[in-house]
Formats: C-alpha cells, sequence, structure tokens
C-alpha cells in the first residue's frame, strides 16, 4: 500500500515509517556533525521519548559527543487492521536500530507512564541495563490527560486563558484556513485539571520513585522542558491554564533540586524556544506567532529545530560548564534567541501585517507547515512516498 498524509484539523492521522526513519538519520547526522557534548551523562532516562524534545534529546546525547545509553517511555502505537500505526511508534524502532549499531544501549519501554506498571518496568530496566543508577532524567511528557493516582479518576487539561476570553487567529493545517477563534476562560476546575497533567507533581513523582528505588547515580541530573513566550501570547499562554502550569512545573524544579542535592546533583526547568511539535500545534491562537517568529528567526540565521536546540543545550548550557547558566529563577533559558529585543520587534512587525489573506507570503508558514508534516515522516527529502509498503513487514517491527 501507499502512504498517504490524513491530516485532521491540526491531527496528523497517518505517519510513513521510511520518512521517520529518514528523519532518525538526518537528525543523527546533525548531532555528529555538530560541537560535541563533553562530560555527558552516559545513562539517561527519558519519560516522553518518541518524538519532539524527547527524541532530539535522546539522539543528541547518543550520538553527539556523550555516547549515552538510553531507556525511553512513550505511549505508541503500531501498526495494526486499524491503520499503519504513529510516528513515535517508528521513531522508537528505527532509533533503537541505530542505536545499537553504533554499540549502544537503546531500551523502548512503550506503556502509559502515569501508571504503575510502566514505573516497575522502568526500574527493572535500570537495573537490568544501567547497574542500578541514572546520570539523567528526563521529562518531556506532553499529553492532555492523567489519571488521578489515587482515585483513577481523570484529569483533563484545558487550554484556555483566565479570568477574560481572548480572541485570535489559528490556521487548521488540513485546508490551510486561517480562523478567528475566541476561547473562554477557565473555571477553577479547568485550572486546577490542567495544572496536575501538565505542572510539576508528576515529574517529581517520578523521581521520588527512582530515589526510592535507589536509582538515582551520584551527581544525577534532571530536566523538564517549559515554554514562557512573549507578550504576543501571554493572554492564552504565560496568563493562562498553560502558563499557571508551567509555573507548577518551575516550583517542582525547586524542590527536586534540594532532593538531588543529597547526590550532588540537579533539576532544572529548560524554557525552550517556540518549535512545531504535536503538542503546541494545539495552542489556540499561537499559530500567527509562530510563524511570525520562524521568518524573523531565519532571516536572522538563529533559528533552531528540536535536535539543533537540544544539541545546544548539552553542549552550552547542563554540561561543559563548572555552573550551569539559569536565570533569576533558576531557569535555563534556551529561548534565549527568540527573546532578543530585535527578533521580537521583528515578530510584533509582521503579526501586525498578518491576515487571513496573507499570512502564508507574511509569515513562513511554509516552514511551519514543513515541520509538522516532517514530525509524521511527511516531506522528506529523497524519500519514495509512491513506494508499496508491505503492511506485515512493519507490523514485524518492534521498539
Amino acid at each position: 500500500m501507499v502512504i498517504e498524509p490524513i491530516i485532521k484539523g491540526v491531527v496528523a492521522r497517518s505517519a510513513h515509517p521510511y520518512g521517520c526513519e529518514a528523519s532518525i538519520q538526518q537528525q543523527i547526522n546533525f548531532a555528529k556533525s555538530a560541537p560535541q557534548i563533553k562530560a555527558g551523562p552516559k545513562r539517561v532516562l527519558i519519560l516522553g521519548a518518541s518524538s519532539g524534545f524527547g527524541l532530539a534529546a535522546r539522539i543528541a546525547l547518543t550520538f553527539g559527543g556523550s555516547d549515552a545509553d538510553t531507556i525511553g517511555v512513550s505511549f505508541e502505537r503500531g501498526p495494526s487492521e486499524k491503520g499503519v500505526g504513529t510516528a513515535g511508534w517508528y521513531n522508537n524502532v528505527f532509533f533503537e536500530q541505530e542505536a545499537e549499531k553504533a554499540g549502544r544501549i537503546a531500551v523502548n519501554i512503550v506503556g502509559d507512564a502515569f501508571a504503575q506498571e510502566t514505573r516497575d518496568q522502568v526500574i527493572e530496566a535500570i537495573e537490568t541495563y544501567f547497574e542500578g543508577e541514572v546520570d539523567l532524567i528526563i521529562y518531556s511528557l506532553a499529553t492532555g490527560i492523567r489519571p488521578n493516582p489515587t482515585t483513577g479518576e481523570k484529569w483533563l487539561s484545558s487550554i484556555k486563558p483566565i479570568g477574560d476570553s481572548v480572541t485570535g487567529a489559528t490556521v487548521l493545517l488540513e485546508n490551510d484556513e486561517w480562523i478567528e477563534t475566541t476561547i473562554e476562560p477557565a473555571t477553577e476546575q479547568e485550572i486546577e485539571s490542567t495544572i496536575k497533567v501538565m505542572g510539576g507533581s508528576d515529574w517529581e513523582s517520578w523521581v521520588d520513585t527512582l530515589i526510592n528505588a535507589e536509582s538515582i547515580a551520584d551527581g544525577c541530573k534532571t530536566i523538564a522542558f517549559s515554554y514562557i513566550g512573549s507578550e504576543a501570547n501571554y493572554p492564552i499562554y504565560r496568563d493562562g491554564t498553560l502558563g499557571w502550569a508551567k509555573v507548577d512545573l518551575h516550583q517542582a524544579s525547586h524542590s527536586l533540586n534540594l532532593k538531588l542535592a543529597n547526590f550532588n546533583g540537579s533539576a532544572h526547568a529548560t524554557v525552550c524556544k517556540a518549535l512545531v511539535t504535536k503538542a503546541s500545534v494545539f495552542i489556540p491562537t499561537f499559530t500567527p506567532y509562530i510563524i511570525a517568529l520562524y521568518k524573523a528567526m531565519k532571516e536572522d540565521g538563529s533559528h533552531e529545530t528540536c535536535i539543533e536546540q537540544m544539541q545546544r543545550l548539552f553542549t552550552d548550557k547542563l554540561y561543559n560548564q563548572n555552573t550551569i547558566p539559569v536565570d533569576a529563577e533558576r531557569l535555563i533559558r534556551m529561548d534565549d534567541w527568540e527573546m532578543k529585543p530585535s527578533i521580537q520587534q521583528r515578530v510584533a512587525e509582521l503579526m501586525t501585517q498578518m491576515n487571513a489573506t496573507n499570512f502564508k507570503e507574511i509569515g513562513d508558514y511554509q516552514g511551519y507547515k514543513q515541520e509538522f508534516m516532517q514530525l509524521n515522516g511527511f516531506d522528506i527529502k529523497d524519500v519514495d512516498y509512491q513506494q508499496d509498503i508491505d503492511l506485515e513487514a512493519l507490523t514485524a517491527l518492534q521498539p
């Protein structure tokens, strides 16, 4: 069968296995050619390892100088009678293949990161493959739902403003349509649930689990990915439910930092640049900002993809220095290039000009959509998208 891209709204309903393979290879090639990580970790646990920043971090640490062995946790779906499976499934498969070729350990645990069963599997894998200890824990889970560990009820996140409604534009990737939307303010329950899903409590719980299992190595670090953004998206982000959840995440980093100090380690929230990920495309009214940002940063020569940002994180920020550079709130600022005054001024100019008829010309919508397609294995150079794909052969590939 020939696999075609299928998009519903901002959700990809299909993935191309060999496009995913090519994407993994491209990122590996970049990591090998970039400035190399020195004195990096050797035994890494990545919670949310199959796409976006988590996958890029895994690739950078394995192939970008640290020569790390990794355990990756993700909740993905393989090929079946219902479809070809998710891009993350194939990312896991092909990453593992390449890591093993390089002589590195790459363990994929496919399961719900919120389930106790998955934690038990992770502890067992650390005992089996890492001699019982990890050097770095990366928390990169992106989900809209989390079960209450006490009652089993579901917390659902809501990406909404707080206090007042917000009106702005969203672009449907399905048909490239610019739509003006008004987002009503969140209720108290929606705020609380979003903090539970996207805040820091699960990150802290995971690290507590590893501490209790005596799985923390001397000098162990942990990071979780965050975002703050500029004034242009404060109403839906910093001042909304997402922002409140990220504040909770940042506070968790301080608590974890105290706990890991007992192991000569540290914990930091890492504020990343705005990028196209499977999570970011869901943020209402965010599209105009990010396509203006892509245009401005490409003009400036400072645009970074996920793999480029992760390689810089480990070479310039988290390792290779005696002291990790942080801001006044102890945040590692990987959005430093995004927040340059000249970049933000250019973004504001572009957003002022942009509307439903000209956004493709004013902003870098083509680059934005291409990155989204590439997340799912499409629109990648030198991949034959007309090739006949054997689903039975794909089913035999296990992460």
